[in-house]
């Protein structure tokens, strides 16, 4: 969190985050600004990369996507070709739903949604397998939600004097 971060900012990120259809004018009021300078502070902040974009969140269920799963990836070789090859290759894949690059016993991890069991067994055998550079891969079921993402962290107003 840059220290330039003002208690004015986490106000501004943490009612965004809640509800990014918020306007000017009623952001502004959830958090004690004037419409002017609220609006200028919500524009630096997306000038500065802290607010990258807005997005509405689906119910993964709702939509028909009863199937969340983890996949650990090892892959053959851990040269920059073939990482970047593998990344290149996932980044098509709209069931991915994110993917990140891991220290450990495997190389990479996937977060995937299907609409079932058998939806899925397809998209492992078929697609997950024939990923270029796929040595090894270890799928894990997600039986419950219990914190699904939901943003990210800030601090607390207090620890942080506004503008």
């Amino acid at each position: 969190m840059p220290d330039t971060l003002a208690a004015s900012d986490v106000r501004i990120l943490k009612a965004l985050q809640e509800n990014g259809r918020l306007s000017n004018q009623a952001l502004s009021g959830a958090v004690g600004m004037s419409a002017s300078p609220c609006w200028r502070r919500v524009r630096q902040l997306e000038d500065e990369g802290i607010i990258q974009r807005y997005m509405a969140v689906l119910g993964r269920r709702e939509i028909g996507l009863g199937v969340l799963a983890f996949i650990r990836v090892k892959i053959d070789s851990h040269t920059e070709a073939e990482a970047e090859a593998f990344a290149s290759e996932v980044m098509k894949l709209d069931c991915v739903v994110a993917c990140y690059s891991i220290a450990g016993d495997a190389d990479f991890l996937l977060q995937v949604v299907s609409q079932d069991l058998d939806t899925y067994s397809d998209f492992a055998m078929r697609v997950v397998r024939r990923l270029p550079g796929i040595k090894e891969m270890q799928t894990t079921f997600v039986l419950k939600e219990i914190k699904p993402f939901s943003g990210l962290p800030l601090p607390a107003e207090s620890a942080r004097r506004g503008r």
